[in-house]
């Protein structure tokens, strides 16, 4: 959400800012926003005027009962109860202007870095580099949902009869190789300086709302029915919401922290669940990174954040590449973001196995998330990042280290965490 002070005095950068967006239909709402804050203002004068006659009237009337007047001090005190009642239907009008005003701010989107190559949508996004070669063999790889079945290490079939459509089940070493990426991804952050957390899974409406558009919200989110509970998308939510209305000593900062969770999307869209394999579903496993820092600081964080995810990556002898997003494939709440894709040699492309953004204030100033520094209080920049989805990340891992006879390569990075095994192999 933007400053409204920013809205008041920059309409035409926040019009501009909308039209890159290719939001036109938001254009409205800019003046719409500056004038109910107009009016809003003119209540709270209007309400301080008569706040400070009421105090200059009840100073009245206590000299006029010092001095036995008591019909003047009758009339006076009228007058007190006449003003009261103004003020209520002022608080009324203020409180219920200030409720559309938020309601309206919350959809204009953030200001976009300078940077941000401007696109209507995905199909626009701009390839930046890429990390290691992308190898085609000389022999088919299979579907990575057939690889694990003939590992004997994915039953969609059970999970459907179970849970429905985009659940599975992981099983043997397949289950193994899984939570050996995201062990691998914990420690691999540690080792970067990140602190280690688990937060909770379920977090309240108003942490929703203050981590996420409403577009992404309805896309997203699955309810507890009866129940101010949502399922969380992505760590970062609750992580986020941790630093909701505190004030953070300065020294403090940067705070750097990465989190481990189960994640749960509807994946409502034109995208949907994918029938047969793991890239899209319902529940999935994700490592996170997650900074709170000085404002002039997050650019810097987030180069460090996408070149770990790249760098994870290629220690698992995966080859990827870095792709920036437009300005029409940009959640409103971002500055600017990148994504990290692997390559698939079966499909001889590459796709998303993480992103990057740094969000500015946004989420900060929705949940009241400050510093306290030598020149006061200000709002906090929030930066995430993924470092590791699983099962899709695993599917990159799966592809790139096949080998012709249908086992798998286990890269040296995991095979500590799978207790010394260095191939999966048809049993």
């Amino acid at each position: 959400m933007l400053d409204i002070k920013y809205v008041r005095e920059n309409p035409d950068k926040v019009k501009e800012n909308i039209k890159k967006k290719f939001q036109d239909e938001k254009l409205p709402l800019v003046d719409e926003v500056i004038e109910l804050d107009q009016k809003i203002r003119k209540l709270k004068l209007d309400g301080d005027n008569l706040r400070q006659e009421r105090n200059s009237i009840s100073s009245e009337i206590g000299s006029l009962m010092r001095e036995k007047k008591v019909e003047e001090a009758n009339l006076k005190k009228q007058q007190v109860v006449e003003i009261n009642e103004k003020l209520v239907n002022i608080e009324e009008s203020e409180a219920e202007l200030t409720e559309k005003l938020t309601e309206k701010m919350l959809v204009i989107p953030q200001m976009i870095d300078d940077s941000v190559p401007i696109g209507k949508d995905d199909s626009m996004n701009v390839e930046i580099e890429r990390f290691g070669e992308p190898i085609v063999p000389d022999y088919e790889i299979p579907y990575h949902a057939d690889i694990c079945e003939a590992l004997g290490g994915l039953d969609k079939e059970s999970a459907g009869r179970t849970s429905g459509n985009g659940f599975y089940y992981l099983m043997g070493d397949i289950a193994r190789l899984h939570s050996a990426m995201l062990s691998y991804a914990r420690d691999f952050m540690i080792d970067k300086g990140f602190k280690y957390c688990v937060p909770p899974f379920m977090i309240r409406s108003d942490v929703v709302t203050g981590v996420m558009s409403f577009k992404e919200m309805d896309a997203m989110m699955y309810k507890i029915e009866g129940e101010d509970l949502y399922l969380i998308g992505t760590s970062e939510h609750s992580m986020i919401g941790r630093f909701k209305n505190q004030i953070i000593s300065e020294d403090e900062l940067p705070i750097a922290l990465t989190s481990y969770s189960p994640c749960f999307r509807k994946e409502v869209g034109a995208h949907g669940l994918e029938e047969r394999g793991l890239y899209r579903v319902h529940q999935f496993e994700k490592q996170e990174m997650v900074v709170l820092c000085k404002p002039e600081e997050a650019m810097e964080w987030y180069n460090k954040m996408w070149s770990y995810t790249v760098e994870f990556f290629r220690s698992l002898d995966v080859p990827v590449r870095t792709l920036e997003c437009c300005s029409g494939d940009l959640a409103d709440l971002k500055v600017k973001s990148c994504d990290v894709e692997a390559w698939s040699p079966r499909q001889q492309k590459y796709f998303e196995v993480g992103s990057c953004s740094t969000l500015g204030d946004a989420q900060a100033r929705r949940l009241s998330i400050r510093a306290k520094g030598a020149d006061g209080n200000y709002l906090l920049s929030t930066l995430n990042n993924t470092v590791v989805a699983s099962p899709r990340g695993m599917i990159a891992v799966i592809e790139n280290n096949t080998n012709e006879d249908g086992s798998i390569n286990i890269p040296k990075a995991l095979q500590q965490y799978m207790g010394g095994k260095e191939k999966i192999e048809i049993k």
